[in-house]
């Protein structure tokens, strides 16, 4: 089934507070095999002029993973899960993701088109600190494979 175009410019409201964690840092550097001490030495990440210990660059996955799945899971948009890939993931950091960070996420579908008997959804987060201040705004385009085929 082909993808609710008019959900292209369409807004969710902002998650539930995410609190990061040294512990939460830890483990993910862990799973990705990373090393770097500025993600597991609250020393290391001061001497590095870092309040607290700092989250790899994916760590954003976590909150954002949560926005992306509310909006695939409307029955509204037409999207069948079985049948998504991932096709692109970005991040564009305002500032480092420190530990103690209370992060809020805003999310939206910024563009829906079909190409070759696929769709692709665009989704932008803006992932925001207690303040409202950005931290990070991450984009993810979504693939459909053959919705074409499923209308049929």
């Amino acid at each position: 089934m082909a993808l609710d175009q008019s959900f292209v410019g369409r807004s969710y409201p902002p998650s539930s507070v995410y609190e990061v964690s040294r512990e939460k840092i830890r483990e993910f550097a862990e799973a990705i095999g990373d090393p770097n001490p500025l993600f597991v030495d609250v020393e290391a990440a001061r001497a590095a002029g870092y309040p607290d210990v700092i989250a790899p660059p994916t760590f954003t996955t976590i909150v954002n993973l949560a926005a992306i799945n509310r909006i695939v899971s409307d029955p509204e948009l037409g999207l069948d899960y079985s049948r998504m890939v991932h096709g692109d993931q970005r991040f564009t950091y305002h500032r480092p993701l420190v530990a103690g960070d209370q992060l809020v996420v805003t999310s939206y579908v910024d563009n829906i088109m079909s190409r070759a008997g696929n769709d692709f959804i665009t989704l932008r987060a803006e992932i925001a600190d207690a303040n409202g201040d950005p931290v990070v705004t991450a984009k993810a385009q979504l693939v459909v494979r053959d919705a074409e085929e499923a209308d049929e």
